[in-house]
């Protein structure tokens, strides 16, 4: 029997949504100086373009995007323009499994984040299990978890990952 999800389809799209407004995007993700060092240390506009748009990712919401995921259109348009790259490069990035690997272990390093594990996992529940006593709303967990990551420079899971930690925390 399938478990009853904690979240309504709104509330899962709204968790790791990306900034709607053009100021919150500039906000998160406009490059310094030392970001444009780093991105331009790499060959190929499709390389840079594409490590480029996984440090957004990772700066904010604080994921990995997915291999067959494209960038939020705004996101990559921005990123590319500050780069003075075609935004069709993306298409060209990242067709060896390898390149899109070491960039994200470049970019864990240069971001020093740490990937999301059991270990993670288990202090995360812990940690919820306090503020599941005071609420059976799932979003609730869900946001505080959200920020408990982000706070300690923790890639964030799946949703399902998400939703798994929050349902343990209530019981």
């Amino acid at each position: 029997m399938p478990r009853r999800s904690l979240f309504s389809t709104a509330e899962r799209e709204s968790l790791l949504e990306l900034p709607k407004a053009e100021d919150e995007r500039i906000r998160y993700y406009m490059f310094n100086e030392a970001d444009l060092s780093f991105i331009n240390q790499h060959r190929g506009s499709a390389n840079r373009l594409g490590l480029a748009v996984q440090l957004c990712y990772l700066r904010f919401p604080g994921i990995i995007l997915n291999v067959d995921q494209r960038p939020f259109p705004p996101v990559l348009k921005l990123v590319a323009d500050q780069l003075g790259v075609a935004v069709d490069q993306w298409n060209k990035y990242g067709h060896r499994e390898q390149t899109r690997r070491e960039h994200l272990l470049e970019l864990q390093g240069w971001l020093k984040l740490i990937p999301f594990g059991i270990a993670e996992y288990r202090q995360i529940v812990y940690q919820l299990a306090e503020l599941a006593q005071q609420t059976d709303r799932g979003i609730v967990l869900a946001e505080a978890l959200i920020d408990m990551l982000r706070n300690q420079s923790i890639i964030l899971p799946a949703i399902d990952v998400i939703e798994r930690v929050c349902s343990e925390a209530l019981m």
